[in-house]
Formats: C-alpha cells, sequence, structure tokens
C-alpha cells in the first residue's frame, strides 16, 4: 500500500515505518535485510555524505552487481537529496570512469570487483570512494570521511541519543516535482553516453503506476529481482516499488542461468514476475517447441478436446516452474517473439508485454494480461499520453511520440541531443515507429533507435559495435543485428583491396573478418561480444539519408 502519493522520499519514508519489523532486501542465499535494518545503514550513510560535504543534488556514482547494499545506497541518496548515477557493473573500466567523471559524480560507491578494473587516479573529481560491498572507505581527500567512518557508531549515536524508532525518520521531501532525482546513462563509451536526467515526478508517477496495476504486490510479497538493478526497468519494477509498499525483494547477485532462475521462483514463490521477452522465449524454443513438435503431441492438438487438455498441462507446468504464485509475468524491454506471443496467449498464461524506455523512467504503454491483444504491448499508462507522427495512425506507421509525467527533462550535459527529442509542441521522440487501432492499443512496427536488449537486460547499441568494425581492415561497412539471442555482425567487405592483398577466395574473406571480430571483441563487455559473422554480397539498402534499412537485415 502507498501511504502518501505526493512525495518519493516521504513513501519511502511511510514504507518503512509501517514495515518496520518485516524482511526488506536479501541476497539470495545471503543476508537479509529488515526494513529496520535498512533504516539504520542508510541513517549511517546520510551521516557519512554530510561529514565528507555532499549537497543537495550532488551527483554519487553506484556500481556494482545485484545486492542488498546497492539498493540501500541508492534509497540513501534520494532520501538525503543527493543524486543517484546508477552504472551497469559490466561496462568496461574506462566506460565506468567516463561516467563517473561525465556525470560530476563526488563519491563512488562501487563493488570490489569494480574496484579491480578502475583506476581512481583517472577520477580526478571523486572526494570519497566506498566499497559497496562491506561501507568500508577506500579513499577520501577530506580527513572528515576517515574521521567519520572511524567513529560513525559513536556520530550515529550522537545523532540519536535516546534510541533508533520509526518515529527517528524524517525524510525531507523533493522540493519540486521536476527536481533532479537520479541521472541513469544509456550507455558506457563518450561517443554514445547520454545521462538521462529523470525527475522525481516520473518516478513517482511510475511507482504510483505499478500501485495501480499491482495491487497484489503489498507488505509481505516476494519478489526476484533478475534484471541489473542499474537499469531503469530492472530498478524501477523489482526493487523500488517493491520497497514502497513493503514487500520483500530477493537479488540474484550472480548472473543468472536458467536454471537458477527457476529454482529460485520455485523456492520465493514471487508474486509478480519482470522479465525481458530473450527469458520468456528461451523457454519457449527450448523446453516447449521440442515438445511440441513431437508426432503425438502435434497430432492431439489437431483433436478439439485434447488440444485444451494438452494445453492446460502446459499451462499448469510452465506456471508452477515460475513459482505458482505469481499474479502476472510483464514482459518488456524488446519486442517480443510472435510465434511465442501467440502461443503464450492460447495456452492462457498470465503474461502481459508493456513497453517504455529509460528516458521515460520506464512505462509508457501497459494493459492487464487479461486485457492485452496479442501483438500489442498495451494502452497509454495513467499520466500519459501517446501519438502516431502519421497521417492515419491506424493504417501508416509513424514515429511514436509520448508526453506527460514519466518524461526525462532531458540528457545531462547535452543540449543538442535533448533539443533534438522534443517536437516544437512539446512531444518526446522515442525513436520508435508504432501504429495504435481503434482501443488505442499501441503496436511496434520498428525500432528506428535498432537498440538492442542484451541477455540479462542490458541495452545493447549496435552503432558503438558497427563504428569499431567499420575501421577493421577490408570491411566497407557493417551491421550488427540480434539472430536467436547472439549478435551477428554483417560486413559488406572491400573485395578489391582483399584481392589486392591475396584474399581470392570467400573463405579467405570470411577466415580474414573472424579474425577482426576477435580484436573487436576484445573492446566489448560480454553481452555486446560478436558470436558470428556473414559475408553481405553487396551493399546494404540505405535510406535517401544514406543510412542502412535496418529492419531489412534485422527481419
Amino acid at each position: 500500500m502507498i501511504y502518501n502519493s505526493d512525495s518519493v522520499n516521504k513513501i519511502i519514508e511511510e514504507s518503512i515505518k509501517h514495515n518496520w519489523d518485516l524482511p526488506a532486501l536479501s541476497d539470495y542465499k545471503g543476508i537479509t535485510l529488515y526494513y529496520r535494518d535498512v533504516a539504520r545503514r542508510i541513517a549511517k550513510i546520510h551521516i557519512v555524505l554530510e561529514e565528507v560535504g555532499v549537497k543537495r543534488g550532488d551527483k554519487i556514482a553506484i556500481c556494482s552487481r545485484n545486492q542488498a547494499n546497492w539498493a540501500v545506497v541508492f534509497l540513501a541518496c534520494l532520501t538525503y537529496g543527493a543524486v543517484p548515477v546508477p552504472i551497469l557493473h559490466e561496462f568496461k573500466p574506462s566506460s565506468i570512469e567516463h561516467i563517473v567523471n561525465h556525470s560530476d559524480s563526488k563519491i563512488f560507491f562501487a563493488g570490489s570487483a569494480i574496484l579491480e578494473g578502475v583506476t581512481l587516479t583517472h577520477m580526478p573529481k571523486l572526494s570519497a570512494t566506498i566499497l559497496l560491498d562491506d561501507f568500508s572507505l577506500v579513499q577520501t581527500k577530506d580527513t572528515n570521511g576517515y574521521k567519520a567512518m572511524e567513529h560513525l557508531n559513536e556520530l550515529f549515536g550522537k545523532k540519536f541519543p535516546k534510541s533508533f524508532k520509526q518515529e527517528s525518520i524524517c525524510y525531507e521531501e523533493e522540493s519540486s516535482r521536476d527536481e533532479l532525482a537520479m541521472i541513469n546513462y544509456t550507455s558506457g563509451t563518450s561517443g554514445f553516453s547520454k545521462g538521462v536526467m529523470i525527475p522525481y515526478r516520473a518516478i513517482l508517477s511510475n511507482v504510483l503506476f505499478a500501485a495501480e496495476v499491482m495491487p497484489q504486490v503489498k507488505d509481505g510479497s516476494n519478489v526476484v529481482s533478475i534484471l541489473p538493478t542499474a537499469h531503469m526497468y530492472g530498478m524501477m519494477f523489482e526493487f523500488l516499488y517493491e520497497f514502497c509498499v513493503g514487500a520483500h525483494v530477493h537479488f540474484l547477485t550472480r548472473v543468472p542461468s536458467p536454471s537458477v532462475i527457476v529454482k529460485a521462483f520455485e523456492e520465493i514463490k514471487p508474486k509478480i514476475i519482470i522479465s525481458v521477452p530473450l527469458v520468456i522465449e528461451k523457454i519457449y524454443k527450448n523446453r516447449l517447441q521440442p515438445f511440441l513438435k513431437t508426432p503425438g503431441v502435434r497430432f492431439l492438438l489437431r483433436l478439439p478436446i485434447a488440444d485444451k487438455k494438452i494445453k492446460t498441462q502446459i499451462n499448469d507446468t510452465l506456471t508452477n516452474s515460475f513459482g505458482g504464485e505469481f499474479e502476472e509475468v510483464i514482459i518488456g524491454g524488446a519486442a517480443f517473439n510472435k510465434d511465442a506471443d501467440s502461443f503464450f496467449n492460447s495456452i492462457g498464461f498470465r503474461y502481459t508485454v508493456g513497453y517504455g524506455m529509460t528516458e521515460c523512467a520506464p512505462i509508457i504503454a501497459y494493459a492487464d494480461w487479461k486485457e492485452k491483444k496479442v501483438g500489442s504491448c498495451g494502452k497509454a499508462a495513467p499520466r500519459m499520453e501517446i501519438r502516431i507522427d502519421s497521417d492515419d495512425p491506424m493504417k501508416i506507421p509513424g514515429e511514436i511520440h509520448v508526453k506527460g509525467d514519466n518524461t526525462m527533462l532531458g540528457y545531462y550535459k547535452n543540449e543538442q541531443a535533448t533539443k533534438e527529442s522534443f517536437t516544437d509542441d512539446g512531444w518526446m521522440r522515442t525513436g520508435d515507429l508504432g501504429l495504435v487501432d481503434s482501443d488505442g492499443y499501441l503496436y511496434i512496427k520498428g525500432r528506428s533507435k535498432s537498440m538492442i536488449l542484451g541477455p540479462s537486460g542490458q541495452n545493447i547499441y549496435p552503432e558503438e559495435i558497427e563504428s569499431v568494425i567499420n575501421n577493421m581492415p577490408y570491411v566497407v561497412e557493417s551491421l550488427v543485428i540480434e539472430d536467436d539471442g547472439k549478435l551477428v555482425a554483417l560486413i559488406y567487405p572491400d573485395i578489391e583491396s582483399a584481392m589486392n592483398e591475396g584474399l581470392t577466395t570467400q573463405e579467405m574473406i570470411l577466415a580474414k573478418m573472424k579474425e577482426n571480430m576477435a580484436i573487436v571483441n576484445e573492446e566489448m563487455p560480454n553481452y555486446s561480444k560478436i558470436s558470428d559473422v556473414r559475408i553481405m554480397p553487396e551493399e546494404f539498402e540505405k535510406t535517401p539519408k544514406r543510412s542502412i534499412k535496418r529492419y531489412i537485415y534485422q527481419n
């Protein structure tokens, strides 16, 4: 239950007070923090931030794998009035350093694996670096930081001389709806980095949206956090909303394999499941399709009575594999496979497909599983509007424009990109193409932004990879696409130059391109590595602006 609908920080405060003795955050197979424990840790972090001179609006970078302490620091930043800057732990060290510097972060909370890779002297603006695993101080430019950490319990006792209770908590409200709450970077590399400035109104609107569509998630409910907490989708709907209503969040602290996910679901029995399409599609392809293609099952599926019985059995088995107690599986982050969509709908599986983006923190469109339409990603979410930039929005695809509380303020220190992202009449350009039907349901027809969703919810921007590939020997141009969950590089080679250098057959050229990819992959995080190379026999088809028509090759 949401106890205050006007302020994010007051919602957090009231949730802690009302759920004081309930479990709040757990590392799967590890520690569990109760709401009272989270409150105590927040209070101690506030003391440290104050001692090292952090002021309202100062930026604080957070980078580690999913864990309870990540959530504690994020909450501490918001309730202090600082601006958290979540960074995907899978970014390369140079990319992490770039974001810390670009965001003007003063404090850096990082996991041990992150600190082993980065060079602190490359981030000269930092006032202090703190190990997220145990909150130990790694370095600080201010002697007050060392004193605060050494005497933290003493300082805590002075601040709360009698005892630390529910009534001890009083978080300051955000100063306005448009106050900057957080910055979420869409990419790690300097050439493509965009720091999305998310205001408090967007976080509040998304929390209220979740409360309106997921009332079954409440105090005592279990939820499993699979997606990266540094990713807006996972952060909002697998952690922040749940904390605001007193639920118990279980973080899978390592990269979750399908077997680990299934085991966690069976043990924890989550009330709601947030997923990216790849997870559901893998279950469909690897577990269900082989069964459905067996001769006996194919025969029975043609018989009306047997067909219904088999589909009911499949639905029951699938539901149990997700813990059996969820109200709904919400799929988002990328387009959902049409065959899988149709099949899951036909068996009555409780799922729906939504639409959102970091720039909307993240929700744009949604429909409950009972009201969804196959192929659609729902209708405009509460406090949001959608329009299609087309002469006939029901028949001719156009760019999807959105307006409402969820939209960003703009891109940090990038006025040009901010200006290009909004129309003259104030609508935000999504860069995606779509249609709407007569009932207001949205259908995505193309993603002009070309973003690919990684296996754990990471945003992969193919242009970044292509810019590296195009600098490789004998490459004229390239296109990175997704195929069966893997990244594939389509390359149009410089045949003339290759032949002049003795590469006289297609096999020799392909072998050279695979050597090139090995070099490219050394520069990429694991989720952005190229798995296969295909040689294109002719130049890619282009638009009048000489941009490659990506949708032709992705399909």
